[in-house]
């Protein structure tokens, strides 16, 4: 085919190579809204107002400086928590307490937390409500609030422009047997996943692998740092997800990486990116750090 031909083939197939880019911001855009919607529903990271752990025994929780456990506001005297040598976990309410579990008041309570079927116990007062975690062995206590400053004041998180070139297709490589990658949680705690595979890529004449745990839907899920974390991103990195893989080939968006909550809110722990995930590599893509971090 000659120069010319070439030349003519490419500047009719141009509009559609724009129409297609243009398309694609289009999609980014609305899973950035759509994230956006999340974070500001009532159970969004936004709406945490409170957190701290609890040791065993018993305490005395309410916004009083008396308290073991001081709530940033509410009633003064919600009640009383106690945290067996058992592990078992229960709450007396103060008298004429104002929280409500399901809406009617509430005696002595068993209290589930999010690994416990039908958990956890919500204890509402006002627009707020408590309740605890567990995260490995260690029991947390937090503190939510639709009327949230950070939920009631959100704009949006700064970005980075959407950049096509950044819709990475890598290479997956299946690991013979699954491999094992320990997070560390910005509390210190580890947590371990399993790692069926590694994705490869790369860029600029580089190449670079990212060790994906599995996720729900048969989604990939990946805790990445570069070389703008801590300076333009997040210091413990971000998170991004991606489809199964297909075809030996798995699609990294980093448009779409974004920043794990504790990154938004400081009553969160996550993990941050192990070595493992720690690209020699300026991924100018995603999310930047929060407004205000």
């Amino acid at each position: 085919m000659s120069i010319r031909r070439i030349l003519i083939l490419c500047l009719a197939l141009l509009p559609f190579a724009v129409a297609a880019q243009e398309a694609y911001r289009n999609e980014v855009e609305a899973w950035r809204t759509q994230r956006y919607e999340n974070l500001k529903k009532p159970e969004g990271y936004l709406s945490y107002v409170g957190s701290g752990l609890v040791s065993e025994g018993e305490h005395r929780v309410g916004s009083a400086p008396d308290n073991d456990i001081v709530l940033p506001y509410g009633p003064a005297h919600l009640g009383r928590l106690t945290f067996g040598l058992d592990g078992h976990l229960s709450f007396v309410s103060a008298p004429d307490g104002e929280g409500r579990i399901a809406g009617k008041p509430i005696g002595e309570v068993t209290l589930k937390t999010q690994l416990d079927e039908g958990g956890p116990t919500r204890i509402d007062f006002a627009s707020a409500w408590f309740y605890l975690v567990k995260m490995g062995d260690l029991i947390g206590w937090r503190l939510r609030d639709t009327q949230s400053p950070l939920r009631q004041h959100f704009t949006g998180i700064p970005h980075f422009d959407v950049d096509p070139s950044w819709r990475v297709v890598a290479r997956w490589e299946p690991f013979d047997l699954p491999r094992t990658l320990e997070y560390i949680t910005v509390l210190g705690t580890p947590e371990q996943g399993a790692v069926s595979g590694q994705a490869v890529f790369e860029r600029d004449g580089q190449r670079y692998t990212l060790w994906p745990t599995d996720a729900e839907n048969g989604q990939l899920f990946f805790v990445f740092a570069d070389r703008t974390s801590g300076k333009i991103t997040y210091g413990g990195g971000r998170f991004l997800y991606a489809d199964a893989p297909k075809n030996g080939e798995v699609v990294l968006d980093f448009n779409r990486a974004y920043n794990p909550p504790c990154a938004l809110n400081a009553h969160v722990v996550c993990p941050t990116a192990p070595p493992e995930n720690r690209l020699r590599l300026a991924v100018e893509a995603g999310e930047k750090k929060p407004a205000g971090h």
